[in-house]
């Protein structure tokens, strides 16, 4: 019997083994043959087209457009864009450290990085930039410049700026440093015990950055936590599990890495000795929240350990890696998914299946979804991103803000104002008088933009239809009457709309002092989701009942 069974099994190993190399045979010499009829095309275009072609874009837009059908985060990156990429990994580049901005038909400095070689230099948000290194930067495209203002560390470069708020030109040389963006651009107390930290990216400093800023946080006595992580696309997987890391205990399972091949299969936990594993925490997602920032949101929903706030993330579950190519190149490709505690993979477009009629993913059907538990059993959903645990449903904000912060009328107040007021208030307390805001009124009158308005827009699109009809003559005067009603008056909705248009502008004055952290200070002291944060970690019960399972009116939305 038993020689019999050593038998059978030696006949199915045979089997298999003639399967997987037929397979293998044959998969081989289909690559092989469509590797023959790419480069026989290849050739004879670069010989017999029309036109004298460019070999090297040539095979980069067949590159492309083959990875292309595949998922956006597979990419070829030739050597000339290897820095670009290490930025994105690594947010270091050498410069002058500053945000520039295309207006018109000029670079306009929008916001120099605090204390760095820009902002030493005396450049200011609003600046217009006329020429580098003596070459105009007129007709110039916000990378060509950013091309020419990057360079080595410790070099310099000339800058020729144009103040129009004070009517001046000057030239200034500014030494090129490392810029290092922050990971993490603001960290403080929002009111009595409990802390705030804003996490904008995950390069490999990024853990220590939080764990930098909880330390001093508790050293000033906070005793809840609020991380936010809206906007924050993701970046290294290994520092959202040191992330966790923080906040859970050794051993505990953060997040698992799945692929087709074997060796990329990961099953990562925390390493190392929790620096706080009872603190109260409130994490905050949107739909800019990706990724990493999933990795940590998702592990910590999971594990119970702290109370998701805001809308629903991204949705981004795949893994990515380099492969060093020839010639100085890198192909980045996705080789795995990645799966929460509770064994959930987030990933909403299903770039494996069918695609919509412009080629498109599309999201993975509600009735493919799966429902997982928490830790303590609360139910989860796959395939959609993080659903928050209390929803916030994001507020409309005017047309009137829109179009004035599209027509840069906030930008530029908020120019002048630096230049006549040599400081003002704390970024926590900064508040316009009315006197103030009426200059602003006035200020923005003399600007000629356009402000539309769903019901405006509707108007004219119902005149254009029923002009035509024979009820026209008959209907002409009471459309017109109406139109009369819906036409809005700037002047009145600059009142109207007073709060939350000053609310921005004060933002924007506040950043000309204390730059990006300044502006993250004051806009926190009346965010919503930061509110309801507070005031959920404030409300023991009801922070227990939510990771529980035990309240009884989550989701809630509130506007």
């Amino acid at each position: 019997m038993k020689t019999k069974t050593l038998r059978y099994v030696g006949i199915g190993a045979l089997v298999l083994t003639s399967f997987l190399s037929v397979g293998y045979v044959e998969s081989y010499f289909e690559i092989s043959k469509n590797l023959d009829i790419f480069s026989n095309v290849y050739r004879e275009i670069n010989v017999h087209y029309v036109e004298e072609t460019k070999p090297g874009k040539l095979i980069k837009t067949g590159i492309d457009a083959m990875l292309e059908s595949l998922d956006p985060y597979t990419n070829y990156i030739p050597e000339s864009q290897i820095e670009d990429f290490k930025f994105m990994t690594t947010h270091e580049y050498g410069g002058v450290g500053a945000l520039i901005r295309k207006r018109d038909n000029h670079i306009m400095v929008s916001e120099p990085y605090e204390n760095q070689p820009a902002d030493r230099a005396g450049l200011r948000a609003g600046d217009i930039v006329l020429s580098v290194d003596g070459k105009t930067a007129e007709g110039l495209s916000t990378s060509e410049l950013s091309e020419l203002l990057k360079g080595q560390s410790g070099t310099s470069v000339e800058v020729e700026i144009k103040r129009e708020s004070t009517n001046e030109t000057f030239k200034t040389s500014i030494t090129r440093e490392k810029i290092k963006l922050k990971d993490v651009p603001y960290y403080g107390m929002l009111e009595e015990g409990v802390g705030y930290i804003t996490l904008r990216g995950f390069t490999e400093t990024a853990s220590r950055d939080v764990k930098q800023a909880v330390t001093a946080l508790e050293e000033a006595g906070m005793e809840e936590l609020i991380i936010d992580l809206r906007g924050n696309g993701g970046g290294l997987l290994h520092e959202s599990v040191n992330i966790v890391n923080l906040f859970v205990p050794k051993g505990e399972k953060v997040v698992e890495v799945k692929g087709k091949v074997q060796q990329h299969y990961r099953m990562h936990r925390a390493l190392n000795a929790p620096f706080d594993t009872e603190i109260p925490l409130a994490i905050l997602v949107d739909g800019g929240s990706a990724s990493a920032s999933e990795i940590v949101s998702g592990s910590l929903q999971d594990l119970d350990r702290g109370v998701v706030i805001g809308t629903e993330s991204f949705g981004k579950g795949l893994v990515q890696t380099t492969h060093n190519l020839s010639y100085n190149s890198m192909l980045k490709i996705t080789i795995a998914k990645y799966y929460t505690p509770s064994g959930r993979c987030i990933q909403r477009l299903d770039y494996g299946g069918e695609r919509d009629n412009k080629g498109k993913a599309v999201a993975i059907a509600d009735s493919l979804t799966s429902t997982f538990e928490t830790k303590n059993g609360r139910e989860v959903k796959d395939g959609a991103g993080i659903t928050p645990d209390i929803e916030i449903i994001p507020k409309e904000y005017s047309a009137l803000l829109a179009a004035s912060v599209r027509a840069d009328v906030l930008f530029d107040y908020a120019t002048d104002y630096f230049y006549s007021h040599d400081s003002i208030a704390s970024a926590k307390t900064f508040h316009l008088t009315d006197e103030e805001y009426s200059k602003f009124v006035a200020f923005a009158l003399t600007r000629e933009f356009e402000y539309k308005t769903e019901s405006t827009e509707m108007m004219k699109e119902l005149r254009s239809v029923i002009e035509s009809d024979e009820f026209w003559e008959e209907a002409a005067s009471d459309f017109e009457s109406l139109s009369a009603v819906l036409e809005r008056d700037k002047k009145n909705d600059f009142y109207k709309f007073r709060d939350e248009i000053q609310l921005m502008l004060e933002n924007e004055i506040v950043g000309r002092y204390y730059y990006s952290s300044g502006k993250i200070e004051a806009y926190v002291a009346s965010d919503p989701e930061v509110l309801k944060a507070v005031e959920v970690l404030n409300d023991k019960t009801l922070y227990t009942s939510i990771l529980d399972g035990s309240c009884a009116n989550c989701l809630i939305k509130k506007g």
